[in-house]
């Protein structure tokens, strides 16, 4: 298998713009993956602030 020149650029591959990515699209595209994660952080940042929250008013 012959090796690629450093040269040749990948085809499938290319940069997108942060408009691009911070877009809302459906489906299984790398927009929705990034809301996915974003939407994950701050669910976890919540539960963890209410949890913190709780454990602060009523142990405290």
């Amino acid at each position: 298998m012959p090796l690629k020149k450093r040269d040749e650029v990948n085809k499938s591959t290319r940069l997108a713009s942060s408009s691009e990515l911070n877009s809302w699209k459906r489906g299984f595209t790398p927009q929705a993956e990034i809301w996915n994660g974003r939407m994950a952080i701050a669910g976890l940042i919540i539960v963890s602030t209410i949890l913190l929250a709780s454990n602060l008013l009523f142990l405290g």
